[in-house]
């Protein structure tokens, strides 16, 4: 009889388990780019469980080089996105409706990298220079920036030549572009890392030349904030994320030992992702994860100043929604 009820008993608790599986909501996340620090708060919140407490069972699918976030979300692959503002907000003009549900970023990680041999002292030293520029969305920034100074980026003595660079720093290294995309947290330690010394460098922050550029916030589809179970679950999502983000900022080694863990590629080194995420750190500090509307309109502003080519056209409308940040921050 004490086996029975003990077989009875387990097989109840294996049910309960089941339920309870079976009844978390499930999220689809889509990255910007591989496993790596820039996402820590999201793979902290997974392995603490924040997610799970929140009732949803969050999956977490890496970038890469092919894979274009908007793209995916148009597609059905993904529930929520991370993102930067500029390819956001271009998306959005082009038919596919992204809102910015939350902004754990705060600021601004993207600057160009330059040898100084080249003769870049100031941004007025690009004329006729070959800058590396990344693409799928990324390039929008970079094209804001150059309209500002007025420098067409079809090459010539009085406009710049962009170089498509891969995700990675070798056009700098093997000197085919005067300047290189890169950011404070990645590809600018990669450059050091390559054997080239600090002071053998300028570098110019797209914050420090008035090109604003909000990066990594987390971005659905219009439609599906009509949908009030959605909309809950996204409250839940952003408020598990950032208790991630909060705890990757104060436990910056842990949490890159949590993202090595997660890294299926093995590509990552612990050396690199501590620093990655020391950097990182630098840029959600500060950020509740609500969007600064101010920050928001200095991004736009900043779109829609291009001149004869401006990265979008009009004032974006609905691109944003603080709906979801107020009840999760409550």
């Amino acid at each position: 009889m004490t086996r029975m009820i003990a077989s009875l008993l387990l097989a109840g608790a294996a049910s309960l388990m089941a339920l309870q599986a079976q009844a978390a909501d499930k999220v689809t996340l889509q990255l910007k780019w591989v496993t790596q620090a820039q996402f820590a708060g999201y793979y902290v919140a997974k392995e603490k469980g924040y997610y799970e407490a929140e009732g949803l069972d969050v999956e977490i699918k890496p970038g890469g080089p092919d894979i274009a976030p908007p793209q995916v979300i148009a597609g059905g692959g993904a529930d929520v996105i991370v993102d930067w503002m500029p390819s956001a907000l271009a998306t959005r003009e082009k038919g596919v409706p992204l809102v910015n549900i939350a902004q754990p970023f705060k600021k601004s990680g993207m600057m160009l990298t330059c040898l100084k041999e080249s003769g870049v002292k100031t941004p007025a030293d690009f004329k006729g220079k070959t800058l590396g520029v990344w693409f799928f969305g990324n390039e929008y920034p970079f094209l804001s920036w150059m309209s500002h100074l007025g420098l067409k980026t079809n090459g010539g003595p009085d406009g710049v030549t962009v170089l498509k660079q891969g995700f990675n720093v070798d056009p700098l290294i093997q000197k085919q572009a005067a300047c290189i995309s890169t950011m404070t947290y990645n590809e600018y330690w990669q450059v050091i890392d390559a054997g080239i010394k600090p002071e053998d460098l300028i570098t110019f922050k797209y914050e420090d030349q008035g090109v604003a550029t909000l990066e990594d916030g987390l971005y659905v589809l219009e439609d599906k904030l009509k949908d009030p179970a959605f909309k809950e679950k996204m409250v839940k999502f952003v408020r598990a994320s950032m208790k991630g983000w909060k705890y990757a900022e104060a436990h910056t080694d842990e949490a890159a030992g949590i993202v090595l863990e997660n890294d299926a590629t093995g590509a990552q080194t612990e050396k690199h992702q501590k620093r990655m995420m020391s950097e990182v750190a630098k840029l959600t500090a500060g950020s509740t994860g609500a969007l600064d509307e101010a920050d928001y309109k200095r991004t736009v502003e900043s779109l829609l100043k291009g001149g004869s080519d401006p990265v979008i056209t009009k004032e974006p409308a609905g691109a944003f929604t603080h709906e979801i940040t107020e009840a999760a921050l409550k």
